[in-house]
């Protein structure tokens, strides 16, 4: 009765400070990673954010950590105490000075795990007024203002080779060199900016997927994936690696304010992630960033998502004299918490194009499609399901469900036909696996049918920037991820990322389905079949991937990593550019900056 009275007092405590609004934390696999993974051995969801919603606010991460710390049937091993002190000290600035007295097991468990702190957060060492704290190169804090500045660095060097004469032998890098700023006046309006510059090469693999997505031939043009605008970098060697590199700036930021107590709004150029998958088929970080107005309202168990972004069709050559196209999408997500062990979130999704913007879809509590009907528009819906379960502190399985065209009566019919075009995931995590502390697993499933999420036009497809919005394959496949985490000890990680891939490939002037840059109209019509019927995922020209991305890495100071990777990729394919294997090993130096690979 006692730890059920004091863990009550705490829940009471974390929502009464749970009233200020910090910035987020970038979108990051690993980091994420342990916050959901502390989720999952809670029992229970956490109370200050929904993790199907991403990104996470720092103070809610922090909250998460006292819930965690106070709860005295959470059972935790030494590397978790250990991530839940890097967890605190990466956003400092939110843990609470003092806890109450009546709260005595979290404030004996902080006091334990800050030992050696004056305050959380603090360097054992500090360079003068740098790295005072951890997190920070420098920060300045009062009572109205506090801002925050580190450097974002990324230097990796690797050697790939490829099996046939097209970039068999060359050397992929990164070299990015950037700043973050982060803050917030009177804890009431937090601020986030980042700019980096970068130069890299990519392996093969990348050149290839940019290959299908790059609609216009201007030379001058590179790519680089999660990124915008790119430069081309002529290659070193054009009959070894005829690739050439990319050069461009990457950045974003925000603002983001409590408009009420319980409603936050949110305004600036990032991205935005629905799901607890490795992939998302609703609204994933594949693409660039961009422009958007997020307003969540969290009442109890509900969470609501309101989202009106910006995106830009670069499928048009560009210009310097004529701006991009742009195009619109309103996004509306209902999180609801069934318990402490369901959950299930609703999802609508609205692109269209216009002169100016639709009004109509600034309603918040609106059903998009009678809007749609409303106005007579030709606009691409979709609309989304996703669902996540925990139990025995060690699993969670979840999956989504994205219609963007369905008939009921056509699915019975069996045919094939083109009009039933969705998407489904189903996940499955598994923390402490085998009673192994810090081995996790992770295993998942997606499937999009042809021509999902295509449309008429670029105006009002479901990509951004020439890079689709869900996932990175587009439409007309099915794969299989298998992802395994190891954390033998507090400051190394050994990751493995195993997927199986198979899609179909367009010959010239052909359009099965896959490339969401072509539009729906010209989908390819079989012979001897009732028009728009006998379509199936992987139609067109088979192509199987199978793909192994090994990576150790060691932290030797806060958030600066040392990795080494090891990337074993197979492709076979019906198309002879498409078949080749790549064996890719690299090094890195990383300082406040994500890890990031395209599994393709």
């Amino acid at each position: 009765m006692r730890n059920i009275f004091t863990t009550g007092i705490a829940f009471v405590w974390l929502t009464a400070s749970a009233q200020a609004q910090s910035q987020t934390i970038p979108l990051n696999s690993d980091s994420y990673h342990l916050i959901d993974r502390l989720e999952v051995k809670q029992g229970q969801w956490a109370r200050g954010f929904h993790s199907a919603v991403k990104p996470y606010s720092r103070q809610a991460v922090v909250q998460l950590t006292d819930s965690i710390l106070g709860d005295p049937f959470v059972r935790l091993s030494p590397v978790d105490r250990f991530n839940v002190r890097y967890l605190r000290d990466d956003s400092w600035e939110w843990v609470p000075a003092v806890y109450p007295d009546s709260i005595p097991l979290l404030q004996l468990r902080t006091s334990e795990l800050h030992a050696g702190q004056k305050q959380p957060g603090d360097s054992r060492r500090s360079w003068g007024p740098f790295y005072r704290k951890k997190n920070d190169a420098y920060y300045y804090q009062n009572e109205d203002f506090d801002v925050h500045i580190s450097p974002a660095v990324n230097f990796s060097y690797g050697a790939e080779t490829n099996t046939g004469e097209l970039g068999k032998s060359f050397n992929p890098y990164v070299n990015s060199r950037g700043l973050e700023i982060r803050g917030n006046i009177r804890k009431r309006l937090s601020f986030y900016t980042y700019l980096s510059d970068n130069q890299a090469v990519f392996p093969r693999y990348i050149w290839e997927y940019d290959d299908q997505y790059q609609y216009t031939q201007n030379t001058d043009l590179g790519f680089a994936p999660f990124e915008g605008l790119t430069k081309r970098i002529a290659p070193r060697n054009p009959n070894t690696a005829p690739f050439g590199g990319a050069d461009f700036l990457s950045a974003r930021g925000y603002i983001t304010f409590n408009a009420l107590k319980i409603i936050n709004i949110q305004f600036g150029h990032d991205r935005n992630f629905f799901g607890n998958g490795y992939r998302s088929l609703l609204l994933s970080d594949n693409s660039a960033p961009y422009l958007f107005l997020k307003v969540s309202t969290k009442l109890g168990p509900f969470l609501y998502t309101n989202l009106l972004t910006e995106f830009q069709n670069r499928q048009a050559a560009l210009s310097s004299e004529i701006l991009l196209q742009q195009k619109y999408t309103a996004i509306h997500h209902l999180s609801v918490n069934l318990g402490d062990h369901i959950n299930v979130g609703v999802f609508e999704a609205e692109v269209y194009s216009r002169s100016q913007l639709e009004l109509n879809y600034f309603n918040p509590i609106i059903f998009y499609r009678f809007i749609e009907s409303y106005r007579g528009s030709v606009d691409n819906a979709l609309i989304g399901l996703d669902f996540k379960g925990n139990f025995a502190r060690r699993f969670l399985a979840y999956g989504q469900l994205m219609f963007d065209e369905f008939k009921i009566s056509e699915l019975r019919a069996g045919n094939g036909s083109w009009i039933n075009k969705f998407a489904v995931q189903a996940g499955l995590k598994y923390i402490d696996a085998f009673d192994i502390p810090n081995l996790d697993l992770q295993a998942e499933m997606n499937l999009a049918r042809p021509y999902t999420y295509s449309h008429r036009s670029g105006q009002t497809n479901y990509v951004h920037y020439n890079q689709p919005l869900a996932h990175p394959l587009g439409a007309n496949f099915i794969e299989g991820l298998v992802i395994a985490r190891y954390q033998p000890l507090n400051r190394w990680n050994l990751t493995g990322t195993f997927g199986l891939m198979e899609y179909g490939v367009d010959p010239p002037n052909r359009n099965y389905g896959g490339n969401l840059l072509k539009s729906y109209e010209t989908r390819y019509n079989w012979p001897n079949q009732p028009p728009g019927t006998g379509h199936h995922i992987g139609q067109g020209l088979k192509t199987l991937v199978t793909y192994a991305d090994v990576r150790l890495s060691f932290m030797f100071r806060h958030n600066l990593f040392l990795d080494f990777q090891q990337i074993l990729r197979k492709s076979d394919s019906q198309t002879d550019r498409l078949r080749y294997n790549t064996s890719s090993t690299s090094f890195a130096l990383r300082w406040n900056l994500p890890y990031r690979t395209l599994v393709l």
